[in-house]
């Protein structure tokens, strides 16, 4: 049901198409018909201002018969509209046809199209104005050649009144009922000797209208009263009412359309400028109005389309040499070769078997896997508050610290080369290659010709890092730092890398002491009883590093329980042999001695005097089992005779 409703309003709206002289779009029907009710109305509001002026506001000077003269001048009053509207129409249509062109095909189609609309207004107003004008003529000289040149004065006068309020509605709600048609012709071109009412224009037709219109009618109600003494009291003061009332009316209408159709560009201007002030640089105005005012339209779209241009190159010169690099040249805009001394980090990141890739690969893939590769590098980087300085074919050199100032400049670094490392196994897995981190001074600047140069930097540790990557494709986590920068950056990055080997790298003379990353720590298993932990504090737990296992050595106990009763065995026999030479040295007869290095469990007991020990004889040497066992740090303090 939906389905053949659709259909059949499309087939319908096609028909209408074709229909001559019927509105296509909503912007024809607010030209032709709402503007065409507009200009009846505000027509019938000006006859309707002169009809009660002349009767009720204006005192009629001394008339021989008032009614006739009455009734003459309403057939005038009332005759005039049906000899003028035909006019009207006949030169409407004739002036508005352009414009109602101009709003069907949606653009300018024709020569003179922009023009009718720009004017249109204007012109509209001049050809009401023109018949108002010979109507208030042709009236004022039918009351001079019928009755008398007094009559003729207060008729002409009332019907310039109301042309003045006919003319100004016209033209202000016109012109606005135009700003649409006027934006298409002002966005293509604006056309050339166009002259329309200004800002000073708009608020002198609102202040003749709100002002000097009722204030001239009294001045002319002062004359009449001082010309004709028979002008009652009464008479006056409903005249002095009836102008004082219509100038606070229609000068408080009159003066707000003046007073809007200036600020509403003003107010598109701001919010223009509003978007414009939080980054929005796709902010644009309509242009609907040819004067000082559609300028500053203009101007505020053409400052904005500067504005787009001058980032979009700024853009453009950042993806080209760095962002950092970009916004320096241009703070600083006059650019000189030369460098200055940087205390920075580089990383180097270089693909492996990029010449095989580019042997069975077609280079449409190639350039697909090495952008994809880049775009890690690239993301990567700029994450840890580095930037690429250079691309070098299968090669990426970053650099951290220039031409800014970074803090920790080497944790930066180094956090860099641990994702970096990690990243590219996971989204780039076709690719291999290595990385290579190191930091120290360098000059940094810029460095080629007056006519073609680039902002680098050169030094020893952009050589390290190139001759570490090389050596890091051999690595099993393909990442290879100097040692150097474990002690220059935070400890918390430090602590995630362990020190190797000291190594030669080719083309430098003196060694490089090797740092790695660490492996990954084990996932913790929660059981199902654990609390839930959230998962940024998680991941801001730190896993202690697993302890490797050592072999456990055989502790020979009883070899030192021999050693000490080899001891004990020796004292005895020391003993005996004293007793047999010297009897005043025998002991006092009593128990045997024990061997046993207990204390006597009995209270009343009295321990027999120990006798005089014996040399110790030498240590017997400890095996390097026993020794380590012995040296072990949780060993000490713990261990006891049995």
């Amino acid at each position: 049901m939906t389905g053949t409703g659709r259909t059949v309003a499309r087939s319908l709206g096609a028909r209408l198409d074709h229909i001559p002289g019927l509105p296509r779009t909503m912007l024809e029907v607010r030209v032709r018909w709402v503007l065409s009710v507009v200009v009846l109305v505000a027509n019938a509001g000006g006859a309707l201002v002169v009809l009660l002026f002349a009767t009720f506001v204006v005192p009629d000077p001394p008339l021989p018969d008032r009614s006739h003269v009455h009734l003459v001048n309403a057939i005038a009053f009332f005759s005039y509209p049906a000899v003028a509207a035909p006019v009207a129409l006949a030169f409407g249509f004739v002036l508005w046809r352009p414009v109602v062109r101009l709003v069907r095909e949606g653009t300018v189609t024709e020569r003179g199209q922009g023009r009718a609309v720009l004017l249109g207004p204007l012109r509209l107003t001049l050809l009401i104005g023109g018949l108002w004008g010979v109507g208030a003529a042709g009236w004022a000289a039918l009351d001079l050649i019928l009755f008398t040149g007094r009559l003729a004065v207060k008729t002409g006068l009332t019907c310039l009144l109301g042309a003045m309020t006919t003319c100004t509605i016209v033209y202000l709600l016109s012109e606005r009922l135009l700003r649409p048609a006027a934006a298409l012709v002002l966005a293509v071109e604006r056309p050339r000797g166009v002259r329309l009412p200004g800002v000073t224009t708009r608020v002198m037709l609102a202040w003749a209208l709100g002002t000097a219109v009722p204030v001239f009618g009294l001045i002319c109600v002062a004359v009449a009263a001082l010309a004709a003494p028979d002008i009652s009291t009464t008479q006056l003061a409903v005249t002095i009412l009836g102008l004082g009332g219509a100038a606070l009316l229609v000068g408080v209408q009159v003066t707000y359309m003046a007073t809007s159709a200036i600020a509403d560009p003003i107010k598109s201007v701001r919010k223009g400028m509003a978007r414009v002030e939080r980054g929005d640089l796709g902010a644009e105005v309509p242009v609907y109005d040819a004067s000082e005012v559609g300028q500053l339209q203009a101007g505020f779209n053409h400052m904005v389309s500067g504005l787009r241009e001058h980032e979009r190159l700024r853009d453009l010169f950042g993806r080209h040499v760095g962002e950092e690099v970009a916004d320096l040249a241009i703070e600083r805009g006059d650019i000189t070769l030369g460098g200055e001394t940087r205390d920075v980090a580089v990383l180097f990141v270089d693909l492996t078997g990029s010449t095989r890739l580019a042997e069975t690969h077609e280079p449409d893939e190639v350039v697909a896997l090495l952008n994809a590769f880049f775009g890690v590098v690239v993301h990567t980087v700029g994450r840890h508050g580095g930037w690429i300085n250079k691309f070098e074919g299968d090669a990426a050199l970053a650099i951290f610290g220039a031409p800014s100032a970074l803090r920790d400049a080497a944790g930066a670094v180094l956090g860099a080369a641990r994702e970096l490392a990690v990243r590219l196994r996971a989204e780039v897995p076709l690719l291999d290659a290595g990385i290579g981190v190191s930091a120290g001074p360098v000059v940094a600047g810029y460095i080629g010709a007056e006519q073609r140069f680039e902002y680098t930097v050169i030094g020893d540790p952009v050589n390290e890092a190139a001759r570490l990557s090389d050596l890091a494709k051999l690595s099993p986590g393909r990442v290879y730092a100097s040692a150097d920068l474990l002690e220059l950056a935070d400890l918390a990055e430090a602590d995630e890398w362990d020190l190797g080997k000291a190594v030669t790298l080719r083309g430098r003379s003196r060694q490089t002491r090797l740092a790695t990353p660490r492996p990954p720590a084990p996932a913790v298993v929660l059981g199902p009883d654990a609390e839930p932990v959230d998962e940024p504090a998680a991941r801001r737990v730190r896993l202690p590093r697993p302890r490797v296992p050592r072999p456990r050595v055989q502790r020979r106990r009883p070899r030192r329980r021999r050693l000490l009763v080899g001891a004990l065995m020796l004292s005895r026999a020391a003993k005996t042999t004293r007793s047999d030479t010297d009897p005043a040295a025998e002991p006092p007869a009593g128990p045997e001695p024990s061997l046993d290095l207990a204390p006597d469990p009995r209270p009343d007991s009295v321990p027999n005097p120990a006798p005089a020990p014996a040399p110790a004889p030498a240590p017997a040497a400890e095996s390097e089992e026993a020794v380590e066992e012995r040296e072990r740090p949780g060993r000490r303090g713990k261990r006891k005779w049995t």
